[in-house]
C-alpha cells in the first residue's frame, strides 16, 4: 500500500516505510525530528518543472503529465519503492507542501499504485 502524508505530521507507527520525496529538505524541520527512512530526492520533479508548476491547481494536470514523463528515466527508483512496499507492505510518501491535494507526491503515489508489485 502506498500512501502519501505531509512530512509535518507526526509520524504513526502504521507509516510503513517513510520515504521523503522532495528535492529540497523541507524548511524549519530538523533531521532527527523527520523520522525518514529515505530519502529520494532523485525522484523528485526537476527543478524546472516544480519552479513551472509552483503549487498552481490551474497547472494541476499539466504538471501530472509532465512529471510522469520526467519519471520514465527513473524506473529503477519506481521499482526500489515498489520492492520497500513489498517488503514493508506500507510505504508513506513524504513531502512539505503546503497543498495537499496537488503536489509531487500526491502525483507520485497514483503512478505508483497503478504499477504491480514485483
Amino acid at each position: 500500500m502506498v500512501r502519501v502524508k505531509r512530512i509535518y505530521d507526526p509520524p504513526k507507527k502504521d507509516d510503513g516505510v517513510r520515504v521523503l520525496v522532495d528535492r529540497l529538505w523541507p524548511r524549519g524541520l530538523a533531521k532527527d525530528k523527520a523520522r525518514i527512512d529515505l530519502w529520494l530526492r532523485d525522484i523528485a520533479p526537476s527543478d524546472a518543472l516544480r519552479k513551472w508548476f509552483a503549487h498552481d491547481p490551474n497547472k494541476w494536470a499539466a504538471f501530472q503529465k509532465k512529471y510522469r514523463e520526467e519519471l520514465k528515466a527513473k524506473k529503477e527508483l519506481l521499482r526500489q519503492i515498489k520492492r520497500l512496499e513489498k517488503g514493508s507492505g506500507v510505504v508513506t510518501l513524504l513531502y512539505g507542501a503546503r497543498d495537499e491535494k496537488h503536489n509531487q507526491a500526491v502525483a507520485l503515489g497514483s503512478l505508483l499504485k497503478r504499477i504491480p508489485r514485483p
